[in-house]
């Protein structure tokens, strides 16, 4: 008999899960730390220089971020079939279901930046509220438009992040339309909501530290995460 197909259906993990995801992405690293590092140089050179050209650059590099996030699964997914994975595999979303990966990129980027236009939004009109005001009261409206922005932005980020956190993969691996992938890496972000919240923690500060040393700390937290995403990838939706 056929095997049953994908239709994206996930399950509930418990939240030390992440932990364990980790683990496999720290493994996946120590499995072929040279392939690691070269595709994230060159991943890094590339979005450096897309990202030059003023306004276009920084568009262009989120749309090309599913392109690149499938070509790094795909390391992954070499590393755990015993595969000798190459740095080539980092374009491998640039010829398999490129439109509909960049499709993703398109709800990304517009995603980010129409919450960056609103947080924008926001400061101004707060600043320009605290200088019609006054210096102390001032001060007050003005923090306060930042704070809120600050709010908002970490509100509404959620469910861009969710929508677009496993769609490259199953995008990429099961020919998944993006409305589609982005509904069901949504709804496994949901399921598993303290697991992700964890996760995205752990992210924020290890990021915070790699980009401490003129951002070095980036050739090791970008293949750790890609396999600690693949590893959750796995680990979530039934059927992989």
């Amino acid at each position: 008999m056929a095997p049953a197909p994908f239709t994206g259906e996930s399950r509930e993990v418990e939240p030390g899960a992440c932990f364990d995801w980790l683990h496999q992405g720290w493994a996946m690293f120590l499995a072929n730390p040279g392939v690691w590092i070269g595709s994230t140089v060159l991943l890094l050179v590339i979005l450096l220089a897309i990202s030059i050209v003023p306004f276009f650059g920084q568009i262009a590099a989120h749309l090309l971020v599913p392109l690149f996030g499938a070509g790094m699964v795909q390391i992954c997914r070499h590393l755990s079939e015993a595969k000798q994975p190459e740095i080539s595999d980092l374009f491998v979303g640039f010829r398999h279901n490129a439109g509909q990966l960049v499709m993703i990129g398109v709800f990304f980027a517009a995603g980010i930046f129409g919450i960056a236009f609103l947080a924008f939004l926001l400061v101004s009109g707060g600043v320009l509220g605290g200088v019609v005001t006054g210096r102390v009261a001032g001060f007050g409206v003005a923090l306060g438009g930042v704070m809120l922005a600050g709010l908002i932005v970490m509100v509404l980020s959620v469910p861009v992040i969710m929508a677009t956190w496993f769609a490259p993969a199953l995008v990429f691996f099961h020919n998944m339309k993006p409305a589609d992938a982005m509904r069901a890496s949504f709804d496994a972000g949901a399921k598993n909501w303290l697991a992700m919240i964890i996760f995205g923690i752990f992210l924020v500060v290890a990021l915070f530290f790699a980009m401490l040393p003129l951002g070095l700390g980036l050739l090791l937290l970008l293949p750790v995460f890609s396999g600690a995403v693949y590893a959750s990838y796995r680990d979530i939706f039934v059927g992989v």
